[in-house]
């Protein structure tokens, strides 16, 4: 017997924004959401990302590789600021997927969500303390990567969830304060790093591919299409470009949870294509400018370091940039970590508010903030980052992300046929070419990360499956007879 689709209409959709008790509070603005983009890409990668995969895939071309994540980034957010400001409601991907591919489709989602963030909360978190070990040179029983448990990343989540508490708004407060901070070390770090570039090092600026050492050929450690196709393990020219893409798109992870607040902006129709596509060209720019400025500083073969940005500096001289680099990646990581979790919350906030997950979680506090859920995630997130070394799972992150932004680029079109009528704001240009692109640069990214980044994934998702079969299913808002279904016809009684 075949299983009926459950699709969510989008009136449905945006009629449950009211429902009282689950009402979020809508007092955001485009600087706000700016500030959040912006908060969130900023962190881990600009700091550490930059220098460790010009040292192991891509040489001076790492800059290349940004400039390509950065691509693909824009597609999804191109078809992101359509659906965001047609369906201005909590939840992002897992919201817009209800509305076209179904339940179930939605459910995945909202799985692999969370995969993204908590995960990405915690691996940051754990970045976070060694960043802050090295600032004061704490004990490493406190902070830092051989810290077990972590006391500092644990510390710092629970306090950023105590703030997440206060709503959606003081948490922009906050972030804007700390993204000018950051921003500002970003552009110390380009100014004073251009007066020591040495354009020797940029030679070759593509290094010749090189095979893997035969002791690292680890087949659960190449990229899949490599080993499915067959070829040689290789590091540089090419391969190493698209390979480093693959990785440091994880430092891109973020940018789509300024969809998540849309039903707490005050003109989500206008306000957030403006945050996603403003915060994501900023961050680019950024990203690109540093790669630049720290290849040319020091040959590349001496980044592969936990944080060469700062050894860049201390090797040519100028230890005092060394400390400044610490302080900005503390301020940094610490906004990454609380737009993470403020972007996780909404996602299982709108997955309660379904009942796929228990609907007393979505209650909110008298600060529009779903209280409960803020304080289950907190919880996960710091025990997460207390216990498990997280470091080599972002590449897990990044497949997590890869798969959301695919569902988001086939879901436009998608909807552009099934209600053309829709009223939309913003409309993603060249449809449907730009969601081809989408689909494909983020299917090509994810079919470069290693082997074993897909098992885990395969797993992941199973144990999801088993959950929304053994519970969402059963208690959804679309059951047959629920309070959202279509009312049953009445019939007679006797007596």
């Amino acid at each position: 017997m075949a299983i009926q689709r459950r699709v969510k209409s989008i009136e449905q959709a945006i009629a449950e924004t009211e429902e009282p008790d689950r009402r979020l509070k809508r007092d955001l603005r485009a600087v706000d959401l700016i500030s959040f983009g912006i908060g969130v890409i900023i962190g881990t990668g600009i700091f550490v990302l930059t220098g460790q995969q010009a040292a192991v895939n891509a040489g001076p071309a790492v800059t290349i590789s940004f400039l390509l994540a950065g691509i693909t980034c824009a597609f999804a957010a191109l078809c992101y600021a359509e659906l965001a400001s047609s369906v201005p409601v909590a939840g992002s991907a897992y919201t817009y997927t209800y509305a076209t591919l179904g339940e179930l489709a939605a459910w995945v989602i909202g799985w692999d969500l969370l995969l993204e963030l908590m995960l990405g909360a915690a691996v940051v978190a754990r970045g976070w303390s060694a960043y802050l070990q090295t600032l004061f040179d704490l004990p490493s029983w406190l902070a830092g990567t051989q810290a077990s448990p972590d006391w500092s990343a644990a510390a710092i989540v629970a306090a950023l969830t105590a703030m997440l508490l206060f709503g959606a708004k003081d948490a922009g407060r906050f972030t804007g304060a700390l993204v000018v901070v950051k921003v500002a070390v970003v552009f110390i770090v380009i100014v004073v790093g251009a007066r020591y570039i040495d354009t020797a090092n940029y030679s070759p600026f593509i290094p010749p591919a090189e095979p893997v050492p035969v002791e690292s050929a680890d087949v659960l450690r190449q990229p899949i299409v490599q080993a499915f196709l067959g070829v040689e393990p290789t590091v540089y020219g090419v391969y190493g470009i698209l390979a480093a893409a693959s990785v440091v798109f994880f430092a891109y992870i973020g940018f789509d949870i300024v969809a998540t607040t849309a039903e707490e902006t005050k003109n989500p129709q206008r306000d957030v294509p403006r945050g996603i596509l403003g915060s994501l060209a900023i961050c680019t720019l950024l990203y690109m400018a540093v790669a630049a400025t720290i290849t040319g500083m020091v040959p590349y073969q001496e980044l592969n370091d936990a944080d060469p940005l700062a050894q860049a500096f201390v090797t040519l001289g100028v230890t005092w940039a060394a400390k400044l680099i610490a302080l900005g990646a503390v301020v940094g990581i610490t906004t990454v970590i609380l737009v993470l979790m403020l972007g996780q919350s909404r996602v299982l906030f709108a997955m309660a508010r379904d009942r796929l997950l228990p609907e007393r979680l979505a209650r909110v506090n008298r600060h529009g903030a779903p209280s409960t859920i803020t304080v289950v995630i907190g919880l996960g997130v710091a025990l997460l980052a207390a216990f498990v070394p997280l470091s080599e799972l972002s590449e897990l992150v990044s497949i997590g992300t890869l798969f959301a932004f695919t569902v988001v680029c086939i879901a436009v079109p998608v909807l552009r046929r099934t209600q053309p009528n829709l009223r939309r704001p913003f409309r993603t240009p060249w449809v449907p070419v730009v969601p081809i692109l989408g689909v494909a640069t983020c299917v090509w990214l994810m079919l470069n990360l290693p082997v074993e980044t897909w098992l885990r994934f395969v797993v992941w998702m199973a144990i999801g499956l088993v959950i929304y079969v053994a519970y969402g299913r059963r208690h959804s808002r679309l059951v047959p007879g629920g309070p959202s279904a279509p009312a049953p016809e009445p019939r007679e009684t006797g007596r």
